[in-house]
């Protein structure tokens, strides 16, 4: 790597926030997207200085938003942001990597391996092809889709109460706005943006976090197991 390209040391406020066994294996995330990530494409070069602000840290306060215990999808999960990191930072919840390319899952299911991360399993897919196999408790996605689009893959794998949590940044507000009518076809509970990582990450992390209603596949089937009986 070029002077310029090399990973930087971890801030002080990540030993703050990847604490216990989380600390070694954040570290070995971090040298593996600089490394075999930007080799195989996954990564710019240019973003190995920014490594730990832009993407550990930014990925891993998002678990604030994280229910104990969830069962989390993340979908087109590309270099494991934000789903390494979360089933890093949070042993708790079971992360389901769901991306389509093979290049990516094999990254995936590399680091997956050399960080003996247990609650992960790397599946090679889309979203639509889940649909009525798997039910999750959360969906993650980041810089994946327009939200649009994201509620198209996403309402379809949550359970009624479920959410998204969409890493939106500064056009969060702007992409809400823009999915209203998706929004009221997939009859959410609620959509609305989070803040999380204050004091941890600057600026602090934007979500836009959904929480899916009974869908109106889901509707349809629960008529058609009533005429059933």
């Amino acid at each position: 790597m070029a002077e310029s390209d090399e990973l930087p040391d971890a801030p002080d406020v990540a030993r703050a926030v990847f604490t216990g066994e989380a600390w070694p294996r954040a570290q070995a995330f971090a040298e593996m997207l600089a490394g075999p990530g930007v080799v195989r494409g996954l990564l710019g070069p240019r973003e190995i200085p920014r490594i730990w602000d832009r993407h550990l840290l930014n990925c891993a306060v998002v678990a604030e938003a994280v229910p104990e215990g969830a069962h989390l999808v993340d979908i087109g999960s590309g270099a494991g942001l934000p789903g390494i990191v979360l089933a890093i930072v949070r042993p708790d919840v079971t992360v389901t990597l769901l991306e389509p390319l093979l290049r990516r899952t094999t990254f995936l299911e590399q680091c997956v391996d050399e960080l003996k991360l247990t609650n992960v399993e790397v599946l090679r897919g889309r979203a639509e092809e889940l649909v009525g196999k798997r039910v999750f408790d959360v969906a993650s996605a980041r810089a994946v889709a327009p939200l649009d689009r994201l509620l198209t893959w996403s309402m379809p794998l949550l359970h009624e109460g479920g959410q998204l949590l969409a890493m939106k940044g500064e056009r969060a507000a702007e992409e809400l706005d823009a999915a209203e009518q998706q929004l009221r076809a997939y009859g959410v509970q609620t959509a609305e943006l989070v803040t999380v990582g204050r004091g941890k990450v600057d600026p602090p992390a934007t979500l836009v976090r959904v929480v899916a209603g009974r869908s109106p596949a889901r509707s349809a089937q629960g008529a058609r197991r009533r005429r059933k009986r």
